[in-house]
């Protein structure tokens, strides 16, 4: 009977803080600068340069810390990760870990993950702290000489690893593991979470064993995910390759990989390295990070609503239904707004509609934030009144959004501009349903004996004659009493 195997995952994420300077310099910590424009001596590790802890650095990384339920630890230090790559220009990292002698920044906390309505905790090992390195540039024009270039700017930028146990059992539930967790980085600001500037990346190990079995297999790591739908294609190739190694006969060798998208393989990288090839010591330059109870509840209190927390309190406080919270709550900006429009007078069932719906569809065409959308809140929540009043129909509502969406301008305004008054003049209205019931005496015919899905086709054929104008609500009613007769 052949052997079935089953993947045991655990990620390494490592997030940019969202400070302005770097971890231990002033240098900023900005994207998109030209190239070797955000360096100094500490950035290079030059003689007699120093190193300053970044407090704001601190304060962010406890943030996420508390955030997904980690322990901040009194007493934490910088250790040196020592190891010699072109992008590692002092030839180590300043970094953390956690041994017997050694502790980071926080430990053990986790993210819950949903899949098919059943709940999952992934569990947490730490978040420790680090300095980002380098970054090489194989420039085509330099690659014919054997050559690279080297940018310095992301040297000592902040970040901190968050690190799972291997507590994910598909490359479906690290996709769901790392989604949520960045949700929740840019819910608390921690970090803007852009993949295209490098904000977020992935390193996964990865190893299979037979199902049932308690043992682990073989580890191996694939470096520098830089997208979630990447991760989890990288899984899934690297566990067929490590199956089918297996099923032949071949033993996995401990290694790290690299990821081609394109190609959609794997490639070896380098052989896989332990803690003891790094030989951490203590970072002589910088002294142990001290947290008190006070620190930490300071730190606490600037935590926002977290987003299952806010979905939940948004069905609760405005009976909006799951579906729709779930959505808004994607985005705390999206959810922020979505409540402006409720608090300036929007119907909630209604303000959820739009929102879900026309404004999120027009964020993404912009490719924009709810912060650069010129709908206000308040304008939106104005036009919305506008329909429940029934000065506009909802279908003339979609044509002055797009304007509003389009010039900024108040809905009422483009209403009056435009001549778009939703027509509820009984005498007016009746005349037009008279011309469309003559107009089409066989239709007429059709409904009288029985053919009830007519009346659609009728009160469309009104609203065309009105140009939209027509309240739906008294067309359908005109309709039903003109054609009973």
């Amino acid at each position: 009977m052949p052997v079935e195997y089953e993947p045991v995952i655990g990620l390494e994420v490592h997030a940019q803080l969202a400070t302005r300077s770097k971890i231990f310099c002033g240098c900023s910590a900005a994207f998109g600068a030209a190239p070797n424009t955000h360096g100094c001596p500490v950035c290079l590790g030059m003689p007699g340069a120093l190193p300053v802890l970044n407090r704001r650095a601190v304060d962010l990384a406890m943030r996420i810390a508390l955030s997904v339920g980690c322990a901040v630890q009194p007493r934490s230090r910088f250790l040196r990760k020592n190891y010699f790559y072109p992008d590692l220009p002092k030839g180590y990292q300043i970094s953390q870990y956690q041994s017997q002698d050694e502790m980071p920044l926080a430990t053990g906390g986790g993210v819950e993950i949903e899949r098919d309505g059943a709940r999952k905790t992934i569990r947490l090992v730490r978040i420790h702290m680090e300095e980002d390195a380098g970054k090489q540039i194989h420039d085509e024009a330099f690659v014919a000489r054997d050559e690279s270039l080297f940018d310095v700017n992301r040297c000592g930028v902040p970040l901190i690893e968050i690190v799972s146990e291997p507590d994910l059992a598909s490359p479906e539930e690290a996709y769901l593991f790392v989604t949520k967790l960045r949700q929740i980085l840019v819910y608390t600001e921690v970090s803007a979470g852009n993949m295209e500037e490098g904000n977020v990346r992935i390193d996964a190990n990865v190893s299979v064993r037979p199902r049932g079995t308690r043992g682990l297999g073989t580890k191996v790591e694939i470096k520098n995910l830089n997208s979630f739908r990447h991760t989890q294609r990288a899984l899934a190739v690297e566990i067929t390759r490590q199956v089918e190694t297996l099923e032949g006969g071949g033993r996995v060798e401990q290694e790290t990989l690299l990821f081609d998208a394109e190609a959609g393989v794997v490639s070896p990288m380098r052989s896989k390295e332990e803690s003891h090839d790094y030989r951490y010591f203590p970072e002589p330059d910088l002294v142990p990070i001290e947290v008190d109870a006070a620190w930490v509840e300071r730190v606490r209190a600037e935590i926002p609503e977290l987003p299952e927390a806010k979905r939940e309190r948004l069905v609760r406080s405005y009976g909006i239904p799951l579906s729709a919270a779930e959505v808004l709550t994607l985005d705390r900006g999206v959810a922020d707004y979505f409540e402006a429009v409720v608090k300036a007078g929007g119907d909630a069932r209604q303000a959820a509609n739009w929102v879900t719906g026309d404004v999120l569809r027009e964020l993404n065409a912009r490719q924009v934030g709810v912060a650069d959308f010129p709908v206000r809140a308040g304008q939106l929540a104005e036009m919305i009144r506008l329909v429940e009043a029934g000065t506009i129909s909802g279908k003339i509502a979609r044509t002055v959004f797009e304007e509003m969406a389009k010039t900024g301008k108040d809905a009422r305004k483009i209403v009056e501009a435009q001549g778009l008054t939703q027509i509820s003049d009984a005498g007016a209205l009746g005349a037009s349903v008279e011309q469309v019931i003559a107009a089409h005496p066989k239709e007429a015919e059709r409904y009288r004996n029985g053919e009830q899905k007519l009346l659609a086709f009728f009160v469309g054929q009104v609203m065309k004659a009105t140009r939209g104008k027509a309240n739906p609500g008294m067309v359908n009613e005109m309709l039903k009493e003109r054609l009973a007769g």
